[in-house]
């Protein structure tokens, strides 16, 4: 009896690792499989579109200067942003683990959608997060092993949550800025107010500029934290950019990236990374 027992649990053992390892999880197929329908039905720009000073005119200043700057005009408008960012610094919470995570997102023009896959481990154990907003419903969703749901977060709060997310990112594919779900209110030199209005969700926030007119900072109120109990709370929360470079394709970007949580008693780095990839289709 004794060696059966140990023969079942060492085949389970086996088959643990074997899962562990292998690429296939059903999160990441659904992440997948979500981002081939929305290229698919995505496409609002034909490729030999291509950004004119003449596409912004109507807009803040900060926004132009920012456009010229970075090297938009004349480039290709986007249908969708591809983006990568590797060996990010991700906190689960004041109180959580400290994880790496690889993170993975595309986000799409024609109507706001994202889709975001994080790739990292926990004590040897796989664990992935799909962070995604499409048709007007947003969630995050965190499985252990590929098959444990550790979390599945939903409702309104969270779909305005991922729809200002979207909104922070704008920027990185300026085609969204040219979109009727999108205005722009010049607050003053260096700063715009920008407002996403998509079905019956609305959520705003501040871009701020440099002197070089590179976007610094987002900072928007409409952004709900999750507690670890289960309870939300609206805190201030701001997307932070910095270490402009001009890529091989002569636009200007941020390199890094910050998400914090503004908390009464200071400030909560919860994702710190680089941007390793940035890519338009």
């Amino acid at each position: 009896m004794k060696i059966i027992i140990c023969i079942a649990v060492a085949a389970i053992v086996l088959s643990a690792v074997v899962w562990f390892k292998i690429s296939y999880s059903p999160l990441k197929t659904d992440f997948s499989n979500d981002n081939i329908v929305l290229k698919e039905k995505s496409v609002l720009y034909r490729s030999d579109e291509v950004f004119k000073e003449s596409d912004f005119a109507a807009m803040p200043s900060a926004i132009q200067k920012y456009i010229g700057n970075a090297g938009y005009i004349g480039t290709p408008k986007m249908n969708s942003l591809h983006m990568e960012y590797l060996d990010v610094d991700f906190k689960q919470g004041k109180n959580g683990p400290n994880l790496k995570i690889d993170y993975i997102q595309n986000n799409y023009v024609k109507e706001p959608a994202r889709m975001a896959m994080i790739l990292s481990s926990m004590f040897g154990i796989p664990f992935q997060g799909y962070d995604y907003y499409s048709n007007g419903v947003g969630g995050m969703k965190g499985v252990i092993a590929k098959l444990l749901t550790l979390f599945d977060q939903r409702g309104h709060e969270m779909d305005v949550a991922c729809l200002a997310t979207f909104l922070a990112e704008s920027v990185f594919f300026p085609s969204v800025l040219l979109q009727d779900y999108i205005s722009l209110e010049e607050v003053n030199d260096h700063q715009v107010r920008a407002t996403i209005t998509f079905r019956d969700q609305k959520a705003s926030g501040i871009f701020t500029f440099n002197e070089k007119y590179e976007m610094t900072s987002f900072t928007t109120k409409d952004r709900a934290v999750v507690n670890t109990d289960g309870t939300t709370e609206y805190v201030p929360w701001t997307a932070a950019c910095d270490n402009y470079i001009t890529g091989a394709d002569g636009i200007k970007r941020p390199t890094t990236f910050k998400a914090i949580w503004n908390y009464t008693d200071g400030d909560f780095v919860y994702f710190d990374g680089q941007i390793s990839k940035i890519d338009y289709e």
